[in-house]
């Protein structure tokens, strides 16, 4: 069987996905074929593989890093949070049951069997796999029925390798702590730490490391300083600043200010990546109604809960900011969920149940929600340049015989609105875009010649791996992915004196 490794983490965010991420990229320079694999995905940022699959975004990441072609295997259940504490599960990219918490409890074992499965399917094609696991290892009130960290290294005998992020404060017993609060089956398998995001002189940390070591047996892989400027795919609203992206200095005269309407169940976030990387873009997120005043551009965006996202905006005032924005003519943009509220109806039976609502209006379509989830990977041209994309939606928009078109959506004026996400990963089109925003504004911006939005992000992939080949120890890695944990690592207390379950 291949080699194999667990990166898990004290607390959501502390890093698991870049360090994952990191991983695959100094692997592959090593002409290693890797795969990434997250057994369980909690996220509402998904894309389609080439096949039609839908999987956690921040699995194509890593993907990317590995410089393979993403596949439903890799990220085999994702959960996708919506209303009424409920979330909508996907088996190997195909929708298949809405559960609550308590409801999702029975499935897990079938979907034990098959994670495995896509696990050794990854095993048995690829030199190594780099797993990551979910929120913390040592959830004790979710370990019984565990598929995404310690069950699944459990059951396929994973060495686990623990991040931390010190940016946050509390490392020391972060780590300690989740290792101390495992059963011993657990515990026998984590080998080591990783501390995440360190900003100083790394000497201040030697003491404290060499203690943890000799606590708990078990070395301090690597101090990873902070990376700022990375914004890679992130898996949740989490990972979002509370402000905006820095911008870049402007091409042109001008600055394009861009205000994102932070939606509660926002999804697919990432379409504003492309954005923020823009010289001259000032991307920020709104949920007052005067941070879009002084908006170029305002963007609805994606929503994994249409109606009850609509109903928000429509609570804060930001909806009737966006009406203002329009009869004024300045340029709005709704992707997907966004673009639905810009209907003059909505027909929801599925997502929210809640019937007939009244959209926007902004836009001459109305909207159905159908059962079956759309899932493709579209093509087509806008304002003269050719666009690729992807799209996820219950939501089936008509459009008005007669309505400009746009994409596969419609426009009005300065109102644009289509369901394919990434239209602004195309470089081509996204200068065009902003130039058509820029004169609606009558901004002096120009968009600059020479962004390469893929090279970007394959720069940030870089970034990622030299973080792990100058900051990781990378031969105990290696002994790791090859050989497994060490025998005899230490056990400690309290989680020593449990029983196995």
């Amino acid at each position: 069987m291949t080699g194999a490794l667990l990166v898990a983490g004290t607390t959501s965010d502390a890093g698991k996905s870049v360090v994952t991420a990191g991983i695959c990229r100094w692997l592959v320079r090593q002409g290693v074929s890797v795969a990434p694999f997250k057994a369980q995905n909690m996220s509402n940022n998904s894309m389609v593989t080439a096949d039609g699959a839908e999987i956690g975004r921040a699995q194509v990441m890593q993907a990317a890093a590995a410089r393979v072609e993403p596949e439903a295997a890799m990220n085999p259940v994702l959960l996708k949070p919506g209303g009424n504490n409920s979330s909508q599960v996907v088996v190997l990219g195909r929708a298949v049951a809405d559960v609550t918490a308590l409801s999702y409890r029975p499935m897990k074992a079938a979907l034990l069997e098959q994670v495995l499965e896509s696990l050794a399917s990854l095993r048995a094609r690829f030199d190594v796999v780099v797993c990551e696991g979910a929120g913390s290892p040592t959830e004790i009130n979710l370990r019984r029925d565990d598929i995404a960290n310690m069950g699944l290294a459990t059951a396929a005998q994973l060495p686990v390798v623990v991040v931390g992020d010190i940016d946050r404060g509390g490392v020391f017993p972060a780590l300690y702590g989740t290792v101390a609060l495992m059963p011993p089956e657990d515990q026998r398998l984590v080998a080591g730490f990783l501390v995440n995001k360190f900003r100083g002189d790394v000497r201040l940390l030697e003491p404290g490391l060499a203690e943890l070591a000799r606590l708990t047996g078990r070395p301090t892989l690597g101090v990873l300083p902070w990376l700022g400027g990375l914004e890679l795919d992130v898996e949740d609203s989490l990972g979002l600043p509370a402000a905006g992206l820095p911008g870049l200095a402007p091409r042109g005269e001008e600055v394009l200010r861009v205000s994102v309407a932070r939606l509660p169940r926002l999804s697919n976030f990432t379409d504003l990546d492309a954005l923020a990387a823009e010289p001259g873009v000032l991307l920020r997120y709104a949920v007052r109604p005067e941070e879009l005043a002084d908006a170029d551009l305002v963007v609805l965006p994606g929503s994994r809960s249409t109606v009850a996202d609509l109903g928000w905006l429509r609570e804060t005032g930001l909806a009737d900011a966006v009406l203002r924005r329009a009869a004024a003519g300045g340029a709005v943009l709704g992707i997907c969920g966004g673009y639905q509220m810009l209907a003059r109806t909505i027909t929801d039976d599925v997502e929210s149940g809640a019937g007939a609502v009244t959209g926007l209006g902004l836009l001459p379509a109305d909207v159905r929600f159908a059962r079956e989830k759309t899932l493709g990977r579209p093509s087509g041209e806008a304002l003269g340049e050719v666009v690729h994309g992807y799209e996820i939606h219950h939501g089936v928009v008509t459009v008005d015989d007669g309505a400009e078109a746009f994409l596969d959506g419609a426009r009005s004026g300065a109102v644009f609105g289509t369901t394919w996400h990434g239209a602004l990963e195309n470089d081509g089109f996204r200068r065009a875009f902003l130039t058509q925003v820029a004169r609606t504004s009558g901004r002096r911006f120009v968009p600059a010649p020479d962004t390469d939005f893929a090279a970007v992000r394959e720069e940030r992939l870089d970034r990622l791996g030299d973080l792990i080949a100058e900051h990781a120890d990378t031969d105990a890695l290696w002994r790791l992915i090859e050989s497994g944990p060490p025998p005899g690592l230490p056990l400690l207390p309290p989680g020593a004196g449990l029983s196995p379950r």
